[in-house]
């Protein structure tokens, strides 16, 4: 899978709100749904006016100027770096094909539960992240096991898995795993040849759990925030 497909199918499956152009910079109205669907991104040749513009037009919403950085973006990052952005959040995105994943064939729901919400909750993932979930379109679901459970959607040939969240008491006991076999399966039934997500580096336990299941690094980026 190219990196291009990889932030394709992440941007299809966790939509922000509204996005519009400014130049070469296209902004995002996450809905307070989290920084992934609420950070700008560059999407052509850009000059420091450009950088100037998004910057105001992300204040005059009334919030700090965000932007998400790809790898590979080295110009943009060296920018922003310069105007007094911090770093936040490296992420790598993993993919794996998905004739070479266990898999569980499970029952699957949309929209998610009364439990599945609470469960979410539980893991901060609340009513703005479950907005993001039902503006996706296309194939999806939610997949469950006890303690732990993930919303998955399909973009193309790719099925993308967010939100993976297993509670204190279910982790070391399979949960993790038994819902990524179960998204798995539930690829495979969708016809997606990929199944993937994204999973900040400073997240060693699920990262770890995705080495062993044999995914591999295909993408990455990190957020530039503003200073206030």
């Amino acid at each position: 899978m190219s990196p291009e497909a990889g932030f394709a199918a992440l941007a299809a499956t966790w939509p922000a709100a509204a996005t519009r152009d400014l130049g070469p910079v296209r902004l995002r109205n996450g809905a307070s749904g989290g920084a992934r669907v609420s950070a700008a991104t560059l999407e052509g040749p850009f000059g420091q006016g450009d950088i100037a513009a998004a910057e105001e037009a992300m204040r005059g919403e009334g919030r700090a100027p965000l932007f998400m950085v790809r790898a590979g973006e080295a110009a943009l990052d060296a920018a922003l770096d310069a105007r007094g952005y911090a770093i936040k959040d490296p992420t790598s995105i993993l993919a794996a094909r998905v004739d070479a994943l266990d898999t569980i064939c499970a029952r699957a729901n949309w929209p998610p539960s009364a439990a599945q919400r609470a469960l979410w909750a539980e893991g901060g993932i609340g009513a703005a992240r479950i907005a993001v979930m039902e503006r996706a379109e296309g194939p999806k679901t939610v997949l469950h096991h006890p303690g732990g459970c993930a919303f998955v959607a399909c973009h193309g040939e790719i099925a993308m898995l967010h939100a993976l969240e297993v509670s204190p008491a279910a982790r070391r006991r399979g949960a993790g795993r038994a819902v990524m076999a179960m998204a798995a399966g539930w690829a495979h039934a969708q016809g997606c040849a990929w199944l993937a997500l994204a999973v900040t580096r400073a997240n060693a336990p699920a990262r770890a759990l995705y080495a062993r299941l044999g995914y591999e690094e295909i993408g990455a980026y990190h957020y530039r925030e503003a200073p206030a």
